[in-house]
């Protein structure tokens, strides 16, 4: 696999993002741009690297380091294991251990992926919940947030 096949691939799911999100619409205004401005950013962004690598590319792509496709794969599922706990756990508690698992994968002793964990979960729920009046799920710790 080279580049160009990469970046054909990226306009490809722009494509399909753009063709796919065009139609959301909320029942009610909540915002002035509504949803349908952030599925159609991404498209944007995924469509201009992938033209950037259609045009530019053609260089060969070295293969992955031995243990790279494992966390790889490890990513995935700790990426579909918070958003199918998310509900459940909370935004808190389900991104502190998203940020822990990927701290580890990358290298990071426990206790720095903890802390960094926590640290991270407090801050974004802060920062969305309180400062930006994002309604994110309380979960496990719904009476004391």
């Amino acid at each position: 696999m080279n580049d160009r096949t990469l970046g054909i691939a990226a306009l490809v799911l722009a494509a399909l993002m753009t063709w796919t999100g065009w139609d959301i619409e909320a029942p009610f205004a909540y915002e002035p741009v509504g949803p349908r401005a952030f599925p159609m950013l991404i498209a944007l962004v995924i469509g201009l690297c992938g033209l950037r690598l259609a045009i530019k590319g053609g260089n060969p792509v070295e293969p992955n380091p031995p243990g790279a496709n494992a966390r790889i794969a490890m990513m995935v599922l700790v990426a579909a294991a918070y958003a199918f706990l998310f509900q459940w756990l909370g935004f808190l508690i389900a991104t502190a251990l998203m940020t822990m698992f990927v701290g580890r994968l990358f290298g990071g002793s426990w206790l720095k992926c903890a802390v960094g964990g926590l640290v991270m979960g407090v801050f974004f729920y802060v920062l969305f919940d309180k400062v930006l009046d994002v309604v994110l799920p309380a979960g496990l710790l719904g009476d004391l947030l």
